[in-house]
């Protein structure tokens, strides 16, 4: 069992167990009471359970069954109301918008001959640069934000940090390092944008 702030989770087989970059994440969420929630690539689900002991509207995709399946277990074990559905990205959450959308995008590059084809892969695998999903993110992700929404998303230096800021700025979001940590070869940062204007 994985414990946190007084909760268990379950840690479970076929998914990404969490790690530095997701209590990186759960150490620095900044979420209102009334905010209606997206959680992308929940895993366990311990993002979208203390989410949801903060709001009552949590929202929480991921792209593996086997997540799926254990995000709801958990949710369970710890009385947390989350509707927990499979997709990939926003494709079950078509036509919503939220007021939070958080993410910790699978973020490292990865080569063809270092891919293993199993759902873990889905959790870390960011493609040749480390951005593949995390363009397809962003690319969506205005659609799906209230005014003056926000996004908080982990992300590694090995996938260019600075790039996602100044896409995020273009597309008309204030962004702040809300959180920065060394990791052997790389840097795991929280960015936080908030949505000040559509461009």
């Amino acid at each position: 069992m994985i414990k946190y702030h007084g909760m268990e989770f379950q840690s479970c087989e076929k998914v990404y167990e969490p790690a530095e970059d997701t209590f990186m994440l759960a150490d620095n969420l900044i979420i209102k009471k009334t905010d209606k929630i997206l959680e992308i690539g929940t895993g366990t689900g311990i993002i979208a359970i203390i989410a949801s002991k903060i709001c009552d509207d949590v929202t929480a995709i991921d792209i593996n069954k086997y997540a799926v399946e254990c995000a709801q277990k958990n949710a369970e074990i710890n009385h947390a109301h989350i509707d927990i559905k499979l997709g990939d990205l926003y494709d079950t959450v078509d036509g919503e918008k939220f007021d939070l959308i958080l993410f910790n995008i699978p973020y490292l590059p990865t080569h063809e001959n270092e891919m293993v084809n199993d759902e873990l892969e889905a959790a870390w695998d960011g493609g040749k640069d480390g951005r593949a999903v995390i363009n397809r993110f962003i690319k969506q992700l205005t659609n799906h934000l209230n005014p003056n929404g926000r996004v908080q998303l982990v992300q590694s230096s090995l996938s260019n940090v600075e790039e996602t800021i100044g896409i995020l700025m273009e597309m008309g979001f204030e962004v702040t390092v809300t959180a920065s940590e060394r990791f052997f070869f790389e840097e795991v940062v929280v960015l936080t944008g908030v949505l000040t204007e559509l461009s």
